[in-house]
């Protein structure tokens, strides 16, 4: 019988996260190690079926209410009557230190903290957020983040592992048959493809993105964007898009699970964030021999070829941004698969090392 391990997480959606943990699970030994989910979401999310079919289970909770002593007595209860789990691995930002400190309660011996950002919105919950991220040094038995930047900011000066987001490099290979496949989906076939994968969320500047994209078309009028991913702030998005008179040169495809393939179609990858852990989609891009624009606020852990990344000040002007990435559009595809495994980022190699961590402490 394997060892069974509780992945604790908002909820299975397309996101970073998430799709970092369904590398692991894919390439992991599953006759030794099953992954099941403990989420907080009442609907059927993007991975459930595919973590049902490789043999995980997935329980729902009510919502994380930090401060709630009904949402605590609820998953104290859940530890409680599932005493098979002695290892809890908690992905849940700043608030991890509630599933944490219950674990502890719980007398589960072994909670791992997991470190996807290395920031957050400075909305009206952050003072909350920051108060219960002080705490997770307390209660948590291990620390892993995804980069340094990422773990420096989660764990206050606390030693930490990084565990890389790894991915299955071949599959994102470039491959000039897909490429012409998806252009021709997509009626692209003579247009400059700038490209972004990531949900509509604040951190991935999504409004600066159009802006430079807005000044990319002054200069190369058959340019389209394609943008992949879901969220709430894709509606806020698509309304300035039209505003803008860019309604026909951007194409907003949703959550795929086509990524890979996507990524052969662009010519460019642009990614101006305001924060980021170590974003998985930055490796894919690479992976896939694209030419990269960033932000100076993307960690550059995250560049792992040569020649491929380049880096742009955030503070520059969206014109300044355009110059630039219609420059970089024109570079020859080439493999740089062996780079990323250079660099560390094989999910066989990774999905190794965690199965005997897992092993060894279960």
């Amino acid at each position: 019988m394997p060892i069974r391990v509780l992945q604790i997480v908002t909820y299975m959606g397309r996101g970073g996260l998430e799709t970092m943990l369904m590398n692991y699970y894919r390439h992991i030994d599953r006759h030794k190690v099953q992954f099941d989910f403990l989420v907080h979401r009442d609907f059927e999310a993007d991975y459930d079926r595919e973590i049902l079919a490789l043999g995980g289970r997935i329980y729902h909770i009510s919502r994380l209410i930090p401060w709630s002593a009904s949402y605590k007595r609820e998953l104290k209860n859940f530890f409680r009557s599932h005493p098979e789990y002695r290892i809890v691995h908690v992905h849940q930002d700043c608030l991890s230190s509630v599933a944490l400190q219950c674990a502890k309660e719980c007398g589960i011996p072994v909670r791992i903290a997991h470190s996807h950002s290395s920031n957050a919105v400075k909305n009206i919950k952050y003072p909350i957020k920051a108060y219960y991220k002080t705490q997770i040094v307390k209660y948590a038995t291990h620390f892993w983040a995804c980069g340094a930047q990422a773990g420096n900011w989660m764990f206050n000066g606390k030693k930490y592992e990084i565990v890389r987001n790894a991915i299955d490099i071949e599959k994102y290979q470039y491959a000039l048959n897909i490429r012409q496949q998806i252009r021709s989906i997509f009626h692209l076939q003579r247009s400059l493809i700038v490209g972004h994968v990531g949900n509509f969320t604040p951190a991935k500047n999504h409004v600066f993105l159009i802006d430079i994209f807005a000044e990319i078309k002054k200069i190369r009028p058959d340019a389209k964007l394609l943008l992949v991913g879901g969220g709430e702030g894709m509606t806020a998005i698509q309304q300035k898009v039209e505003k803008l008179g860019l309604k026909d040169s951007v194409i907003f495809t949703g959550v795929r699970p086509d990524v890979n393939r996507l990524l052969q179609a662009m010519d460019v990858f642009v990614f101006p964030s305001l924060y980021e852990g170590l974003p998985v989609t930055m490796v894919e891009a690479q992976a896939a021999g694209l030419p990269c624009v960033i932000s100076d606020k993307v960690p550059d852990e995250c560049i792992v070829t040569e020649g491929l990344v380049t880096v742009q000040k955030l503070s520059d002007s969206a014109e300044n941004w355009a110059k630039h990435v219609v420059s970089r559009a024109n570079m020859q595809r080439k493999d740089t698969g062996e780079q990323i495994k250079a660099h560390g980022f094989d999910i066989a190699e990774n999905a190794k090392w965690l199965e005997e961590f897992y092993l060894k402490h279960g």
